[in-house]
């Protein structure tokens, strides 16, 4: 299984750092990143856009599908449901944990605020793309 820093992800998907997107623990078993609540990503009534959340949630779960795909094949989400519950607030975390691995892995994201509480249930299909061969 790859290994990836948070660095690795920055510079393979600059958006993760465009957003904000921190790394906390990154592992085959789970990823869990932070994403403060800014103003610069709110919407109607202060809490966080769903677009910001599903980045988050998006980012966490390729990283974990990456983790558990083979070498030097890039994460791809080719589907992508969520369930937004509650608004956030405050900052959030992610955590993403595989449920299905293998060519088109099925990882499952929570998204929590401060207090714990659930905002948004993602579940995504990331496939394993593979560089081309010259």
């Amino acid at each position: 299984m790859p290994a990836l820093a948070a660095e690795d992800v920055y510079a393979l998907a600059p958006y993760a750092k465009t957003l904000g997107v921190v790394f906390d623990e990154m592992t085959a078993a789970g990823v869990r990143a932070t994403l403060a609540h800014d103003r610069s990503l709110s919407t109607v009534g202060g809490g966080l856009h769903g677009g910001a959340l599903m980045g988050l949630a998006d980012v966490s779960g390729a990283v974990c599908a990456a983790l558990n795909g083979p070498a030097g094949a890039a994460p791809a989400t080719v589907e992508s449901t969520t369930h937004f519950l509650r608004p956030a607030h405050t900052d959030v975390v992610a955590t993403a944990r595989p449920l299905r691995v293998g060519r088109n892995t099925v990882v499952e994201v929570d998204v929590r605020d401060a207090e714990g509480e659930l905002c948004a249930r993602v579940t995504q299909v990331v496939t394993a793309v593979m560089p081309k061969t010259a």
